[in-house]
């Protein structure tokens, strides 16, 4: 938004207004870069203190931590008056990324019944594409509002974090969680409430007994160096960094930006923003039906190709028809937003919400919550990584920069095609008997590295 620019971000402004401007270039402003990365260096800090808190205090405090995290980041966001307010508020939300993205998906994961365990993993991602949309329609609405619609738009982000704090305080904690913390009964109790049964006398003890070998590791960090962690741990951070690289946050960070690039006004480009998440929240659904019928595996090979297809179009328009100054014309223009949105409607029904839900289900309980907060990390140290350099990239590479992100494309399909196993209908707790022991790679690691009793903490 101009108005928001003009504030903190002067010299951008001007850059924009020039006459002569280079399509891929006005944007390229490390400040203004910071603005958006900084959010996510402070989730990846929070994250191993998020974990530390799954731990010792449990999934549904750790949520509570995270909404109070963001209410915070949106009152001083809103009310910023200069540069280094909205940046600390920016990491503020960050930190109630950091432990939101660690407590949520693994209290999902802990609460859903195993043969709908991706479907309800899912509806994690589901609503934060539901909020990226909010967030466009949001921008698109206060957009018209000066000077202050930027203020509106980001003190409305209280509005979510609100919801999620009164949330917090009514949900029931996990029966894991209880239960690896010494409370049996409770852990019984929120086992039958959650599943709508008297009968969990199986499920109670399958969960017991995780939780009795995870005492036996003390240091649960130290146990996922070791050889017999590094599938699981391999995986997890994989997915998480080629999660990044597939390019999905450059575009639905800078849709604006792109639209804008290839010759759309303000507020068509903040339109054009309001279609892919529209994209995004409808093709999280086919996710939701089908990661639990298809498979994990399946999904992601076929958004593979799709991506690599639609990363290339892109590329080749660009490449052909726009110059550093000008415009493209609107028929090719609208080609381009059409292959964003089948590039976000691919990734949406997988690697977007399948990045949180494999890392969720694959560690086994003793290194749960640390081998998810590696994932975590990852994610929020390659987002910043991406979104610190994308508008830099995008000034120097180009329209080259869609293929660089095609090739990274092509690296996550074999990657998928001959290390990552299929977790469909495996209940968490003997993950490492029926999925690493059986791999053809990954069971070469499994030696337990002696037995559990004799772990050192």
């Amino acid at each position: 938004m101009d108005d928001f620019l003009i504030k903190f971000f002067p010299l951008v402004h001007e850059k924009k207004l020039h006459a002569l401007e280079n399509n891929y270039c006005k944007y390229d402003d490390q400040l203004l870069q910071l603005f958006t990365s900084s959010l996510y260096l402070a989730a990846l800090i929070a994250s191993f203190g998020a974990s530390k808190a799954c731990s010792a205090f449990g999934r549904k405090p750790t949520i509570l931590v995270a909404s109070t995290f963001f209410m915070a980041g949106a009152l001083l966001s809103a009310a910023a008056q200069d540069t280094w307010m909205l940046i600390i508020g920016r990491i503020l939300f960050g930190i109630g990324v950091g432990f939101g993205n660690e407590a949520v998906p693994l209290f999902l994961s802990e609460v859903a019944p195993v043969e709908h365990r991706g479907a309800v993993n899912i509806l994690f991602q589901l609503f934060v594409t539901i909020g990226i949309l909010f967030a466009g329609l949001v921008n698109y609405a206060t957009s018209s509002i000066h000077p202050n619609g930027w203020r509106v738009s980001l003190g409305l982000a209280g509005t979510p974090a609100l919801v999620l704090f009164i949330g917090s305080l009514v949900i029931t904690e996990t029966p894991t969680s209880l239960i690896e913390r010494g409370n049996d009964m409770a852990g019984r109790a929120a086992l039958r409430k959650i599943r709508g049964i008297d009968e969990v006398d199986d499920e109670f003890d399958q969960i017991r007994h995780a939780c009795e070998e995870a005492k036996l590791i003390k240091h649960p960090f130290k146990k996922l160096l070791k050889r017999s962690s590094m599938p699981p741990l391999i995986i997890g951070v994989m997915i998480q960094v080629f999660q990044q690289f597939t390019g999905i946050n450059a575009i639905m960070f800078y849709a604006p930006v792109l639209f804008q690039t290839v010759g759309f006004k303000n507020d068509a480009s903040l339109l054009s923003a309001v279609i892919t998440g529209t994209v995004n929240v409808l093709s999280t659904f086919v996710s939701i039906y089908a990661v639990d019928k298809l498979g994990r595996r399946k999904l992601l090979l076929q958004a593979c190709v799709q991506m690599f297809v639609c990363q290339v179009a892109i590329a080749g328009i660009l490449l052909g028809h726009l110059k550093t100054t000008g415009t493209l014309d609107r028929g090719l223009a609208a080609v381009v937003v059409v292959l964003v949105c089948l590039f976000v409607m691919s990734f949406a029904w997988s690697w977007g919400p399948l990045g949180w839900l494999i890392p969720s289900e694959i560690f086994p309980v003793e290194t749960r919550t640390a081998g998810f907060a590696f994932a975590v990390s990852s994610n929020m140290l390659f987002t910043f990584i991406i979104a610190q350099a994308f508008l830099s990239m995008l000034c120097h590479m180009q329209a080259y920069i869609f293929l660089f992100f095609s090739a990274w494309i092509l690296v996550m399909g074999l990657f998928v095609m001959f290390l990552l196993p299929e977790t469909k209908g495996v209940p968490i707790d003997v993950m490492n008997e029926r999925v690493w022991k059986q791999h053809p790679v990954w069971r070469k690691f499994m030696d337990d590295d002696g037995p559990r009793s004799q772990n050192m903490p």
